[in-house]
């Protein structure tokens, strides 16, 4: 196969221009073709030489990131997009409008193998992880169908991010290079379920992207019950390297929290959770499960919802209820792709 040229970063493109023949600022010029006017081929790029193009048309592909289908809501114009891959193999992302700009959720892998009991992403496992540059082509796609600027980019739809490591840095160090979108770290948040080895490793990284661990359970024994990672990270453990990521980076950790009626909202839940994030500079973000048609888990109504928060703030925990969007299309991780294969 063709070498994946949205995959190298402006270093080494400049080295792969080298090795054709060419000037080094030539680099510059394909380089802003692919990551600043998303050129999907490389006859776009007007201002290269036809021998240039053929050359890099001989050598390189641009990996196509193909939309299939997008729903959009009628309630908030959340926009959520089906994308076919060069393989035929689908990934879900979702666009969200806010006043403070477009935010983008991006997939990461084709399918998980996380298994976590309530997320339709993970039914049928894993399928493979996604390249740094179809990670990089669903907020392309999304900006030339849209014609919008994105300026928040949240990894957080199918996938485990840190199950694909090298791939995501990767996509972090393109999404936010001062040759591309140039779109500030502190701009990008990266959702994990606790594993920990590549936690304390992004640690190390020296990025100012925001973690987001899903929770989920007030415990380790309610983790379990919901999370499969968990009976190979004690909560202790998972914590531990949240705590090390603040120490190291400065970057006030989020946690997610999906209340699953009569599962993880009860009143001891609550108590148990201020027990756990009383004492750190984190904020909780509660989420009401969206129920999808393979899990029997419910949502808690709003007043149950807004309780739980209330006894989490008067304890001092900085919680917000994530807004709901588009809760006319289909809005869980993983829906729109399953509906697709079952069709």
């Amino acid at each position: 196969m063709k070498k994946d040229i949205g995959a190298y970063t402006y270093e080494q493109l400049q080295k792969e221009i080298e090795m054709l023949g060419e000037k080094t600022f030539r680099a510059k010029q394909v380089y802003e073709w692919i990551h600043v006017k998303l050129a999907s081929s490389f006859e776009e790029m007007t201002n290269v030489s036809k021998e240039l193009r053929k050359k890099l048309d001989d050598h390189y592909i641009i990996l196509p990131v193909r939309e299939v289908e997008r729903q959009v809501s009628k309630l908030d114009g959340t926009n959520k997009f089906l994308f076919e891959l060069y393989d035929g193999n689908m990934v879900e992302s979702v666009l969200m409008r806010y006043k403070h700009g477009n935010s983008v959720c991006i997939s990461s892998q084709v399918g998980c193998r996380m298994g976590c009991r309530f997320c339709a992403s993970t039914i049928g496992g894993l399928v493979r992880n996604l390249s740094p540059s179809e990670m990089l082509g669903q907020i392309y796609q999304i900006q030339k169908i849209t014609k919008e600027r994105v300026s928040n980019v949240v990894v957080m739809g199918t996938g485990e991010p840190l199950d694909n490591y090298d791939s995501l840095l990767r996509f972090i160090r393109l999404l936010t290079d001062e040759h591309g979108l140039h779109i500030s770290q502190r701009n990008v948040t990266v959702s994990t379920c606790g594993l920990v080895p590549q936690i304390l490793r992004l640690a190390q990284e020296e990025l100012q992207i925001t973690l987001a661990l899903s929770l989920h359970g007030s415990t380790q024994e309610k983790r379990k019950k919901l999370m499969p990672v968990a009976n190979k990270y004690d909560l202790e453990e998972v914590l531990h390297a949240c705590d090390l990521y603040f120490e190291k980076t400065g970057r006030r950790m989020t946690f997610e929290y999906s209340l699953v009626h009569e599962v993880n909202d009860t009143k001891e839940d609550a108590e148990e959770l201020i027990e756990i994030l009383q004492h750190r500079n984190c904020h909780l973000n509660l989420i009401p499960v969206n129920p999808i048609r393979e899990r029997k888990f419910k949502r808690p109504d709003s007043k149950n919802t807004l309780n739980f928060k209330n006894k989490l703030e008067k304890n001092g925990i900085n919680v917000t209820i994530r807004r709901e969007m588009g809760a006319d299309i289909d809005g869980a991780c993983g829906q729109l792709r399953r509906r697709r294969q079952n069709d």
